[in-house]
């Protein structure tokens, strides 16, 4: 009988969400591009093409770390879903996008539609690059068509099973979700601003991390004149966090020249660490920009209006100098604390030093006055310690070592809370489950 009922269940479902489609299908229109004809071989287009590569940090997503450039295969889950796949955007004619012609790769990049007319998940952040130029999307076209490698590589496909894997509901989120409009400058602001909001908004995608989300997973808002824009959120297990000009929970204390530095290094000495997403957005993407481009980014990004978290202490101020070898001499820990203790002298303490304090010249940062220590969310902190850091910068190359097949659910979790204890913030905390979710 249960089962009988199941399958009815399932039946309905699928009926309802058939029918759903189909009416979806008869109401909604595909978008088309108002691009076409061909881009030629021109060296200059291909260049500038190459340069807003990077600053979309195109391969960050469709390259895997031992894979070929733009080959795809990236890992992406999908909230409650399951997995996707990044496509491979390389110009082979088979399984790349080399038979594409210029609207069929605008109305993928800027409206979410493949070649074959399906939409993609806005995991793709096509809600972003919708504000990119005609002109620069004729480039990035000339770039991946003339000067990427080609790689036979087909796309993997997703887990996800049917009737969720249909595509048509997209359509209905892109109607409610996302308006498709080009960047247009600001009357009344500078042209660096309007660079700067061009770049944040657009290929940078930085709200792609840093918005929040609503329950449909949508950006609450696309630029600084909505709610909580860039105001922090989590995605993938990471926390992108505040970057408003919130003085407490964002970086209102920051100066531009500060943003700068750590856009273009990923290191700002006693203050904060790139590592993760960002890190690679870093390594990648940022300090590859030109001078004027990040300074561009800096001056947006600090005029966005502060989003507060109530008041709470900046994350970037927390914590103070901790004798933790006296401690363990003069002092009777319970056992959990004591091991704990112990891992932090084994694992951290010959980089970070016993007292926290880490090295003179910021190149191993203290884990007090730290933005992740004394964050409100402990898991970028256990992230850091499970994958560790490696990010190369020009003139610089950081690397902190991966300590996720050498210490336990139980102990990076005792590690983690042990370190916002003694450096950051005491109210931060993680359980071993939550360790294992992040792995």
């Amino acid at each position: 009988m249960k089962r009988r009922l199941a399958f009815i269940a399932v039946a309905f479902v699928a009926v309802v969400v058939i029918g759903a489609g189909i009416i979806a299908g008869l109401a909604l229109k595909k978008p088309s591009s108002p691009l076409s004809g061909a881009v030629i071989n021109d060296p200059a287009l291909v260049k500038r093409g190459e340069y807003l590569a990077i600053a979309g940090d195109c391969a960050g997503c469709h390259t895997t770390s031992n894979g070929k450039p733009f080959a795809g295969g990236l890992a992406m889950p999908i909230p409650t879903l399951g997995m996707i796949y990044t496509a491979n955007i390389t110009p082979d004619p088979r399984t790349g996008i080399g038979a594409w012609s210029l609207a069929e790769f605008d109305l993928a990049v800027r409206y979410g539609v493949d070649k074959s007319g399906e939409n993609l998940y806005p995991a793709m952040p096509y809600v972003s690059y919708a504000k990119i130029s005609d002109d620069d999307i004729k480039a990035l076209y000339a770039y991946f068509k003339y000067a990427v490698l080609p790689v036979d590589e087909p796309t993997r496909a997703s887990t996800i099973s049917w009737p969720l894997n249909m595509r048509w509901p997209v359509q209905l989120w892109n109607v409610a979700f996302f308006d498709g409009e080009r960047y247009q400058d600001k009357h009344g602001r500078n042209p660096a601003w309007n660079r700067g909001a061009y770049l944040v908004q657009g290929l940078t995608h930085c709200g792609t991390c840093h918005t929040p989300r609503g329950v449909a997973f949508q950006e609450l808002a696309l630029d600084e004149t909505g709610p909580r824009y860039l105001g922090g959120s989590v995605l993938a297990g990471w926390q992108g966090y505040n970057i408003t000009s919130d003085a407490n929970a964002g970086i209102g204390t920051w100066t531009s020249d500060q943003l700068v530095q750590y856009l273009t290094t990923g290191n700002l000495h006693g203050v904060a660490q790139a590592a993760g997403p960002m890190g690679e957005a870093v390594q990648h993407s940022f300090s590859r920009l030109t001078n004027a481009d990040v300074a561009a980014i800096a001056a947006y990004v600090k005029s966005v209006p502060p989003v507060s978290d109530g008041n709470a202490p900046s994350r970037q101020k927390l914590g103070a100098p901790s004798n933790v070898v006296a401690s363990l001499r003069g002092f009777s820990f319970n056992n959990d604390t004591e091991d704990s203790a112990r891992i932090f002298l084994g694992a951290c303490a010959s980089c970070h030093r016993w007292s926290g304090a880490g090295t003179p010249d910021g190149y191993y940062p203290s884990l007090f006055h730290n933005s992740t220590v004394g964050a409100a969310n402990a898991d970028n902190l256990a992230q850091v310690i499970i994958h560790g850091i490696r990010r190369n910068t020009v003139g610089e190359d950081i690397s902190m070592p991966a300590f996720g097949a050498v210490l336990s659910d139980k102990e990076i979790a005792a590690l983690v809370n042990f370190l916002t204890t003694q450096f950051g913030n005491k109210s931060a905390s993680i359980t071993d489950n939550e360790v294992k979710s992040l792995r």
